[in-house]
């Protein structure tokens, strides 16, 4: 057999390797909680790259896209930012029994985008030049719970009241601080971290014992089952790449 003609079998094989390849790629509906807004983006990167499958990502607050789940939305899989919605959607008969499991535990930090606003302990909140406080809702976001539980253990909840605006979720209330609508804000730490390094601002971090851990489960759904996409998903999540990919966003296992 002549060169020329070894080579394009070659490519042949190559080229219908890849068609093949496209032709079972699939694509998933993927409702994820708004703090896990970039992590899930370079996630989405990593299936697409490995696998040829794709996502279509809806963000908000968890309470909102349980909501939306329950009202009949056509999500393939659910990341949340806490363990009861999820749980809910198991016990209600939307999620795939069994295919629940925690994919990380997100932290809590007060930010300001001004370098300097926020000092180191959070004393920041007892000045009395304090501006607007955003948080998130605390019905619906598990992040703005936290922030609840952190003004109370700290005896500020009174004080502070008057100067707290609330997002409807943890995105909206990065977006009143990044935007200068608000001083500062009780934020995710993965929104004001870009390569492990505070990307811009000031911020403190809130001792654990001061708000209950936030652990975010994903669970498949019903609708997502069969989606080879959806599947997929959920295994690289548990991957040790993805954990130490999300990781470098602040959050733990």
């Amino acid at each position: 057999m002549s060169l020329t003609r070894h080579c394009l079998y070659f490519l042949s094989g190559v080229l219908a390797s890849a068609v093949s390849s496209h032709a079972t790629a699939a694509q998933a509906q993927i409702a994820v909680a708004a703090n896990f807004a970039q992590p899930i983006k370079a996630v989405a990167e990593l299936l697409n790259k490995t696998t040829g499958h794709t996502v279509q990502i809806t963000l908000g607050s968890t309470g909102k896209l349980y909501a939306q789940i329950k009202n009949g939305a056509p999500f393939d899989a659910f990341l949340a930012a806490n363990t009861e919605a999820p749980e809910r959607l198991e016990n209600e008969g939307l999620a795939l029994p069994g295919s629940r499991f925690t994919y990380a535990t997100g932290k809590l930090v007060l930010w300001s985008s001004r370098p300097d606003r926020v000092d180191p302990s959070g004393a920041v909140l007892k000045r009395p030049d304090l501006g607007k406080v955003a948080y998130a809702n605390p019905k619906t976001a598990p992040y703005g719970a936290a922030a609840l539980q952190v003004m109370d253990a700290l005896g500020l909840s009174a004080t502070l009241a008057p100067s707290l605006v609330m997002g409807e979720s943890i995105g909206q209330a990065y977006t009143f601080v990044y935007s200068g609508n608000a001083d500062v804000g009780f934020v995710a730490l993965s929104q004001v971290l870009e390569g492990g390094r505070l990307k811009g601002g000031s911020m403190w971090q809130p001792p654990q014992n001061l708000y209950a851990p936030i652990k975010q489960d994903a669970v498949l759904l019903q609708r997502g089952s069969d989606n080879p996409a959806a599947v997929a998903l959920m295994k690289l999540l548990k991957s040790p790449e993805v954990q130490t990919l999300i990781g470098a966003y602040g959050y733990e296992p």
